[in-house]
């Protein structure tokens, strides 16, 4: 993401899991994991999103970690249709976010991953806020959140998303009464949009410190 970014390579339960790290100037709020979108569409942790997702974060005080899913860039092993991807996401947390505050982040196939990680960790961990992006709903059985988690929860999606269509994520939502924050006109990739993406989630991420 910059030439500060921390190069760094985990043992996962699928061999090396790649990651890089952005670090906030001063003293850090917390470890924000970020998980990137469907590896057999060519989702890696560079996408645009996932890297927009993670400048957010840096904004707002947060360091932000970002990591290659299995059989993605130079992490091992082969996908394995969501199910290894969340060990390789709870490894990831265990290893570089093991205590204090954490934000969970991710987009598409990611943000599947993101919400079945916050289910997994809500009960346990100081999960500060979760960020859910062109949420793959249509796709995927993307977990319900834990009630408490709603008003730390930001979901974001695009207007004209013909990928992941609005309604799939609204028929998520619906039964939770959670919020969707829709950004008009938004694709999947929310070209030309990223400046005000990352300005919802920067915005989402200092109310959560007010």
């Amino acid at each position: 993401m910059n030439s500060q970014t921390e190069k760094i390579s985990l043992q996962g339960a699928a061999g090396v899991i790649e990651v890089q790290r952005d670090v906030p100037s001063g003293e850090a709020r917390g470890i924000a994991v970020i998980a990137h979108p469907h590896p057999l569409f060519g989702g890696t942790m560079d996408n645009k999103v996932v890297q927009t997702l993670a400048r957010a974060f840096v904004s707002c005080g947060w360091t932000a970690v970002r990591f290659n899913f299995r059989g993605v860039g130079a992490s091992e092993g082969a996908h394995d249709e969501g199910r290894g991807e969340l060990e390789d996401m709870l490894h990831v947390v265990g290893q570089l976010a093991p205590e204090g505050p954490l934000a969970i982040a991710g987009f598409s196939f990611g943000a599947f991953v993101a919400s079945c990680a916050a289910e997994k960790l809500w009960a346990a961990r100081d999960v500060r806020q979760l960020v859910l992006v062109g949420t793959a709903a249509s796709r995927f059985s993307v977990a319900t959140l834990p009630a408490d988690a709603h008003e730390r929860a930001l979901v974001v999606h695009g207007e004209a998303d013909d990928t992941v269509p609005l309604a799939a994520v609204m028929d998520w939502a619906r039964p939770q009464s959670l919020p969707v924050t829709v950004i008009p006109g938004g694709g999947h990739f929310f070209h030309g949009q990223l400046p005000l993406l990352k300005s919802l989630v920067a915005r989402h991420l200092r109310a959560g410190t007010a």
